[in-house]
């Protein structure tokens, strides 16, 4: 049995509590959610931390609500279940609803917030085993080593991104609210994230996640959403590949704005520009998203670092691409 390590628990009463805890020193000190990434990690000794710094008594972290303008902001402490369970997100919101439900399984999802999830440690076949795997043919350089076992010759670590909510929520043009000692700031979601599988947080160590704006002209009303995701088994499995689109109208039918992510592909979510760029302009017919779908293909170079085969799941992107807008074109 994996046993947890050694740490002192603090739980602070304010955000401004908790940064200060923070700023301690990264590595040092993590964070504390849901813990459904950060316990496993702490067993499996991917991570290490003398202080876990839970958020448990931080009051006003979790929650769904519509602001005067009709954006709507949820809670980053908020369980991915109570997310699901939303009525305001399953009327307004249903590919988010799509996304966060497929999330591992029941007991997890009453666990896991979402802020956590937007927070996720990006994963690799040679990182995510346990220390004694790990340590047979020498740890990779996410933890500890020098190399990059998917990629020897790289002077960078290509763990990837699995939060299936991140790239559904950048479709959705979403923001994120950062706390810190130093005040506050709204970001857009695709800049919390950068292209490196150690260093894929954009925010200071010191900063808190603490809530998630989708503006009201992502509303059911005015857009058009839909997700989907690839993985080996319908629960439980992190995903290999996943899809997140969101499309706007003109009111002669033809597609105003678009916006598709992949998940699982790199360790942020990717932008598929050109595959967007292409419905423009255009009624949503299958010609046009199967073209517009073919392009995502270049876009993203699925690497042999999680399950099934790099090249099949390569293969079957534009697919999954076409079978998102598709649902878009209802």
């Amino acid at each position: 049995m994996l046993r947890l390590p050694a740490f002192e628990l603090c739980r602070p009463e304010t955000l401004e509590e908790a940064a200060s805890l923070l700023a301690e020193g990264p590595g040092r000190v993590r964070l504390l959610a849901g813990g459904t990434d950060l316990f496993p990690n702490l067993k499996r000794r991917h991570q290490k931390a003398e202080v876990v710094v839970s958020l448990s008594k931080v009051p006003g972290l979790s929650g769904i609500r519509e602001e005067a303008d009709r954006a709507i902001v949820i809670g980053a402490g908020t369980t991915l279940s109570e997310m699901a369970a939303s009525e305001l997100l399953r009327a307004e919101l249903p590919a988010l609803v799509a996304a966060v439900a497929s999330i591992s399984a029941p007991v997890l999802r009453n666990m896991g917030t979402l802020g956590g999830n937007l927070c996720l440690d990006t994963r690799c076949t040679y990182y995510n085993q346990t220390e004694e795997w790990r340590r047979s043919i020498d740890f990779c350089m996410k933890e500890e080593g020098q190399v990059c076992w998917v990629a020897p010759g790289s002077p960078r670590c290509w763990a990837v991104s699995s939060s299936d909510s991140a790239p559904m929520l950048c479709a959705l043009e979403a923001e994120v609210r950062l706390v810190s000692s130093q005040g506050e700031r709204w970001l857009p979601l695709p800049s919390l994230y950068q292209d490196d599988g150690i260093a894929y947080l954009a925010k200071r160590p010191e900063e808190i996640l603490t809530a998630v704006k989708v503006p009201a002209a992502s509303r059911a009303a005015g857009c058009r959403s839909a997700f989907a995701k690839l993985r080996r088994r319908g629960s439980i499995d992190f995903a290999v590949l996943t899809v997140g689109a969101a499309v706007w109208l003109a009111d002669d039918g033809t597609v105003e704005k678009a916006r598709v992510f992949l998940g699982a592909v790199a360790s942020q979510p990717v932008e598929a520009g050109p595959t967007a760029q292409a419905l423009l302009g255009k009624t949503l017919d299958p010609e046009t998203i199967r073209a517009a779908a073919d392009l995502a293909r270049r876009e993203a170079t699925p690497m042999d670092n999680t399950d099934l085969s790099p090249a099949w799941r390569g293969a079957v992107l534009p697919r999954y691409v076409e079978a998102v807008l598709r649902e878009c074109a209802a």
